[in-house]
């Protein structure tokens, strides 16, 4: 009788635990544990991520795979990995690599009124040439002259009159843009606009003139 109670109890301490275990949090598919996993809290990011070196036994589902060069990565969640054996370790990316998508939860950051997209210690920008986003450092070399306040904005609102689709006006927009930039030497995706402080005033009206006039001969109201 004893044995059957004491064999009773393991089997409910058991059930206690396990239940215990399945009930415990997770957070983007990994459990908590403080030897490979993080919190990066860098501008209130607050998101956690396996930390830089651990080894995962298989990829997560969804990932993209990347070829950077003669090697080739696998990116998800804003984590990164290259094969390891038969595993996968969570690597740091390579500067100037592509992704078509950014992380799920990333946070803006503004450096000298352009962009930037961060996440796991990681910066993105937006090349439209490529029409997807790369990896980069932060132009100060830290990040932390960065600000997640947006600054003033600059932006050309456009209205297409002859019925442009949304493909047509982004096309539009960029080589508009591209032939400004080259017609006034002033670039607002740039810091200070890539000229002189005590010019960038009257290069960024020089700017707006000939963007305004690009637009308006391709059929666009311009505001």
């Amino acid at each position: 009788m004893r044995r059957i109670y004491g064999l009773a109890c393991c089997a409910l301490a058991a059930c206690v635990l396990v239940g215990a275990a399945q009930a415990q949090p997770r957070r983007d598919h990994y459990e908590h544990h403080e030897h490979y996993e993080h919190m990066d809290g860098r501008y209130a990011h607050n998101h956690y991520y396996p930390s830089r070196g651990y080894v995962a036994p298989v990829l997560p589902r969804g990932y993209i795979t990347v070829d950077h060069f003669h090697d080739h990565y696998y990116y998800s969640g804003g984590i990164w990995y290259r094969p390891y054996g038969g595993r996968f370790v969570v690597i740091a990316p390579p500067l100037g690599v592509f992704v078509p998508v950014l992380p799920p939860f990333y946070t803006t950051v503004w450096f000298g009124g352009i962009p930037y997209y961060y996440a796991n210690d990681s910066y993105y920008v937006w090349r439209a040439s490529d029409n997807q986003y790369e990896v980069v450092e932060p132009p100060d070399g830290s990040g932390d002259s960065a600000s997640t306040q947006a600054p003033p904005s600059d932006d050309v609102f456009i209205y297409p009159k002859n019925g442009q689709s949304e493909d047509q006006q982004s096309t539009d927009r960029y080589e508009c843009h591209s032939w400004a930039s080259g017609q006034s030497g002033f670039d607002p995706t740039k810091a200070g606009g890539g000229v002189a402080p005590q010019d960038a005033n009257s290069k960024r009206a020089d700017y707006n003139r000939a963007m305004t006039a690009c637009l308006e001969g391709r059929g666009y109201s311009v505001k």
